[in-house]
């Protein structure tokens, strides 16, 4: 699919890193209900259709195909540093990698002797720990088994342990630039939780880092100064230190972003039905 590029002029206040002017433009659109962006260092964005189960592939500036039907209702993607790529697969329950060949295999399906209800979002370190989180929107409660809604760790070794037992729903992930504090959204408390990350990938001394935020907080990605950028209303871009440093308003109301573009620069954002592309004057911080 290809659509027309729509241009927004937004003009507000200069702040940090220059946010002060930024067009958010349509590559693509069309779609049911996307999620789960990704930059390939291919040259290529990756995101869900999550209700026509499918994985779409943008060759920048707005080619789009097919990468993959049959996605598992497919949620958040993310690649580690060897290329290959994670999927959050909430109709199968499960993790998945996908080589650079195309093979498929599952990395996590269980815990505790429990299939995970429907995993959401994802982030891979440097040294290759995965985290990520397992909610339930809509229906999905009713496959619930295990009694929290996890936010989870896989070692490279494959051992499964959670981060932290809720009773509330986490959504978007993300680790810091220098991959030493894992972000998490929480998407009933609107807010930022924040856990220390140690040289063994475990994650511990969780905190609320920021509150208040506008709409419902979903995906979450990290620039390398250590902003946040939380999809809520629109994009709203908060300091490390948790201080709202401008919203972006969005056409429609955005679900997850990510860096892309060869000088990560860009800021790719899916909502609803469309896929959004906005130029930045800062580098994403990508762990892979």
């Amino acid at each position: 699919m290809r659509a027309p590029a729509l241009f927004l002029l937004l003009g507000l206040a200069a702040a940090a890193q220059d946010f002060s002017e930024v067009k958010v433009e349509r590559v693509a659109t069309g779609y049911r209900f996307t999620e789960g962006p990704v930059w390939s260092r291919e040259g290529f964005v990756l995101f869900s259709d999550v209700p026509d189960n499918r994985i779409v592939k943008l060759t920048p500036p707005a080619a789009t195909s097919t990468f993959r039907d049959g996605s598992g209702a497919a949620n958040g993607n993310t690649f580690d540093s060897k290329g290959n790529l994670y999927t959050c697969e909430g109709a199968n329950h499960r993790i998945t990698r996908t080589d650079i060949k195309g093979k498929v295999e599952t990395v996590a399906s269980q815990f505790e002797g429990k299939p995970f209800t429907a995993p959401n979002d994802i982030v891979v370190s440097k040294d290759g720990h995965i985290y990520f989180t397992d909610p339930a929107f809509g229906n999905q409660a009713d496959s619930k088994q295990i009694p929290f809604f996890g936010v989870y760790h896989v070692t490279p070794k494959g051992d499964v342990s959670a981060v932290s037992r809720l009773q509330t729903r986490p959504n978007g992930i993300a680790l810091s630039p220098n991959g030493r504090v894992l972000y998490v959204a929480n998407s009933d408390e609107r807010n930022i939780r924040a856990y220390d990350v140690d040289r063994s990938g475990t994650a511990s001394n969780e905190r609320v880092v920021i509150t208040g935020i506008e709409g419902v907080p979903d995906g979450i990605k990290v620039d390398e100064k250590g902003n946040i950028y939380v999809t809520c209303r629109g994009v709203a871009i908060y300091s490390s230190a948790g201080k709202l440093i401008r919203m972006i308003e969005m056409p429609e109301t955005p679900a997850n972003c990510a860096f892309g573009d060869a000088d990560l620069q860009s800021l790719y954002v899916t909502a609803r039905t469309s896929l959004y592309r906005i130029r930045l004057n800062v580098k994403g911080a990508i762990q892979y």
